[in-house]
């Protein structure tokens, strides 16, 4: 029934749904106003008043959610006294009080309908009596917004007004008045508006990324992260690092203090790099000496480098092999080619 009724006034009014459903999505519009207003009173028959009466109040409010407004108002009505006094003069009802208000709002949109209940005080004064009494209001109206800032706004109320035993007027102390109200709302501040989606973009074309700078695109590449420097194959995985600067002293095994940064550096790259394939460490020497003495001090080097390794936190499995001089990658007639060739290199095992 609610459905239907909204339907007829959303068409009588020339406001469609489409407003409605945009609203559901903008933030809570919460800010506080002003109204002044004016008033039309049209008296009941027990004030013995057949003049209608005017006025004008001024009311604060703050907007609560989408159906609800809260808003204190005073106001000011008066009008004519039919009734004769004892020297045959007439006099005139003045009517002072406030109100506090419960607005529901049916939707919010540009025109805007809503329904009021009031509950306050008034004070009357008639033929040189007055009293205070307490009154309460029921009714409808609506808003129209010419910006955000700026509302026409009207309502149509029943007053009941109880002057408590106060004796304004002959047989009775209650009292029942028809108020129209005309005014404008004032909203403090702009309007909450939502933010704006970013604009959607599209993933970057992965076969143009290389994240780990191994020369094969992130497409393909099943080894992401691999460490720096290493040689991979056509998938990205590491398939052999020569680990550059790794030296020993003259003649042993035992690492120098630049060996043991470097080496600590490449600990940290295994321990963070997630492929934990078995990983044999070769040790190479240039062609001075023996054969078979560079077989063996080859062998203890790389040794010493995976030991080292181990105890740094190296999850692998480490295999060292000494390689001696058979497998030299410069020219071991230069000193250039020779200090190449005396070198440590970690190889993937599938």
């Amino acid at each position: 029934m609610l459905k239907r009724n909204l339907l007829t006034l959303a068409v009588f009014t020339g406001v469609g749904f489409l407003p409605l459903a945009q609203a559901v999505d903008q933030p809570p519009d919460n800010r506080w106003y002003v109204a002044p207003f004016g008033t039309y009173v049209k008296p009941g028959g027990d004030r013995h008043s057949d003049i209608d009466g005017y006025g004008a109040g001024m009311g604060l409010g703050k907007m609560l959610s989408e159906h609800f407004n809260v808003e204190l108002r005073g106001f000011y009505n008066g009008f004519d006294d039919t009734n004769p006094r004892p020297d045959g003069s007439k006099g005139q009802w003045d009517l002072a009080g406030g109100t506090a208000d419960l607005q529901y709002y049916f939707f919010r949109d540009t025109f805007s309908p809503y329904a009021v209940l009031a509950a306050g005080g008034m004070n009357s004064y008639v033929n040189g009596k007055s009293g205070v009494g307490v009154i309460g209001e029921a009714g409808v109206g609506f808003t129209y917004a010419l910006n955000d800032n700026f509302l026409i706004r009207s309502d149509v109320r029943y007053r009941y007004n109880n002057n408590l035993n106060a004796h304004l007027n002959p047989g009775t102390d209650e009292f029942h008045d028809l108020v129209v109200n005309v005014g404008f709302v004032v909203p403090f501040g702009p309007k909450p508006v939502a933010a704006a989606e970013p604009a959607p973009t599209s993933p970057p074309d992965c076969s143009t990324l290389d994240s780990d700078a191994d020369g094969v695109n992130d497409c393909i590449d099943k080894c992401p992260g691999t460490i720096n420097g290493s040689q991979v194959d056509d998938q990205g995985c590491p398939i052999r690092l020569e680990i550059r600067g790794v030296n020993f002293k003259f003649d042993s095994a035992e690492l120098t203090p630049s060996a043991m940064s470097i080496l600590d550096g490449v600990a940290d790259s295994l321990i963070k790099f997630p492929q934990k394939n078995d990983i044999e460490v070769q040790g190479h020497t240039s062609s001075e000496g023996t054969n078979r003495y560079n077989l063996r001090l080859s062998q203890r080097r790389s040794q010493s480098v995976a030991d080292y390794l181990s105890q740094k936190g190296v999850t692998n499995k480490l295999t060292a092999k000494g390689y001696g001089e058979d497998q030299p990658i410069a020219d071991n007639s230069t000193q250039d080619g020779r200090e190449r060739n005396r070198r440590v290199e970690l190889i993937w095992i599938e």
